[in-house]
């Protein structure tokens, strides 16, 4: 088995990223803008591990530790992210991204 080439690694890593950058910019909906910040996170995941792969000092699984904090923080934030959806929609009856300043009191 080869190993893959670092360019295509960097080049999906960038793919993933410049999509969840894309869709937290045009969308509105606040769900699909949790899904858009996920994806941005995936890349940065992605690249993590894959740079641990090479790494030439100690046992290289600081990559590793980093990713599974990221993935933790990342369920942190959908489950605070849907908190404020739940709470949104209660107070508006839609989840709609320009009424979530709304939600001040």
């Amino acid at each position: 088995m080869t190993a893959l080439p670092v360019a295509w690694f960097l080049a999906l890593s960038g793919a993933l990223l410049a999509v969840g950058i894309f869709g937290l910019l045009t969308r509105r909906n606040f769900i699909l803008i949790l899904i858009a910040v996920e994806i941005a996170m995936n890349a940065t995941i992605l690249n993590f591990v894959y740079f641990a792969a090479f790494a030439t000092s100690g046992t290289g699984l600081s990559g590793q530790a980093i990713a599974v904090v990221l993935i933790g923080f990342a369920a942190t934030e959908v489950a605070v992210g849907l908190a404020i959806v739940l709470g949104l929609n209660r107070l508006k009856g839609s989840i709609n991204v320009a009424q979530a300043n709304e939600l001040k009191e």
